[in-house]
């Protein structure tokens, strides 16, 4: 007697109820303070949330990855990646940062633009990726920490550990348009010298008066660059501390600059002209993210523009810059309201975040991987 077996159909997630789960747990992530270097609990809801959902994670530091169930090592893999910490809330904040709240179809909370949005459609993209069959390419979800403060236990610690990767998509809010290359970042801590005396007599030298004659050029200066292209370098004063008592000249003035750059100038060239402009002394902080891009021609942009995403140049930073593939910068909310108080994200960006990451999923060709 012959007994055939009929082998079980996958069901693919049906999408509502992966956009009702990416909003519970985007929710979940925001009532649990996650601020960079801090991020164990949010690690851990992240392994619960996989585990709920049987898909095995490894973990690192508070970086979790996993992979799709049918894994093929003859398949390019593609990395779906974003961040979980969140700076610290600014003392503008009229709502709780930490309590999720919905109004007008906005989701309320630190974190719930930057980048817990575009983190939860990348999850649930994964979700409904995970348990197909015979995919042209494999996934590897890697959710990170430490993206806000460039720290050392963030992704770049985990990179050797992951299989080889084609290309990535950063989850970063874009309006899920598509950034195809970005600035690198290097933080200066810079140190104005002078010499302490009395405020009422003419003696000392303030250092907050040499301090601000370095800051002013740092706020005016221009890189050379050819006509009509953007500026390839901005630099912000971004913080400044000195004197001890109002009737004492103060002998030190530090300050921190954030400078943003393309590949238009080096850091070393970069530094050298700020040698050459300036009296203060400087030292650059480890861990200078550098800038990148992706081929206009590349597959993954050529599937995007036939979903009708457009290009352009980001001036923020990211995870991006630690990645040697090829990546694109793309997710749902918008950039503006980033690090901003009463931080939200649109119900709606989430759910067409997810659609189109499937649609460019679904659309995008492995065979030019290679």
């Amino acid at each position: 007697m012959n007994i055939s077996i009929e082998k079980k159909s996958v069901t693919v997630p049906d999408l509502n109820e992966l956009y009702n789960k990416a909003i519970c747990l985007l929710k979940n992530l925001i009532s649990i303070p996650s601020f960079s270097g801090e991020e164990t609990e949010t690690a851990n809801l992240i392994a619960s949330f996989l585990n709920e959902n049987n898909v095995f994670s490894f973990r690192k530091h508070n970086n979790i990855w996993c992979y799709n169930k049918y894994f093929d090592e003859k398949r390019p893999t593609i990395l779906l990646n974003s961040h979980h910490d969140t700076v610290r809330p600014n003392e503008q904040y009229t709502k709780n940062p930490f309590e999720p709240i919905i109004e007008n179809e906005k989701l309320y909370g630190l974190g719930s633009n930057d980048a817990g949005g575009p983190l939860v459609a990348l999850i649930s993209t994964f979700l409904y990726f995970y348990a197909q069959e015979n995919l042209p390419f494999n996934l590897c979800l890697a959710a990170t920490a430490e993206e806000e403060n460039s720290g050392d236990s963030g992704i770049k610690s985990i990179l050797q550990d992951l299989k080889p990767i084609a290309f990535a998509i950063v989850g970063e809010p874009t309006c899920m348009e598509m950034a195809i290359s970005e600035k690198g970042s290097m933080v200066l801590d810079c140190h104005a010298k002078g010499i302490s005396g009395h405020a009422a007599r003419d003696e000392g030298d303030n250092a907050i008066y040499k301090a601000i004659k370095d800051i002013n050029w740092f706020s005016k200066y221009l890189f050379p660059i050819e006509d009509n292209l953007p500026q390839p370098v901005k630099m912000s004063v971004t913080q400044i501390n000195a004197g001890i008592q109002h009737n004492i000249i103060p002998s030190d003035c530090s300050f921190t600059v954030d400078i943003r750059f393309d590949h238009n100038y080096t850091q070393k060239e970069i530094l050298n002209t700020i040698v050459n402009h300036t009296d203060c002394f400087f030292r650059v902080r480890a861990n200078v993210l550098q800038p990148s891009n992706i081929d206009i021609h590349h597959p993954i942009v050529t599937a995007g523009l036939n979903l009708g995403r457009k290009t352009y140049a980001s001036p923020t930073s990211s995870d991006q810059g630690w990645l040697s593939m090829p990546s694109l910068k793309m997710g749902p909310g918008n950039s503006s309201r980033s690090h901003t108080a009463d931080e939200f994200i649109g119900i709606e960006e989430i759910e067409e975040g997810i659609t189109l990451y499937i649609k460019l999923l679904k659309t995008v060709d492995p065979a030019k991987f290679i």
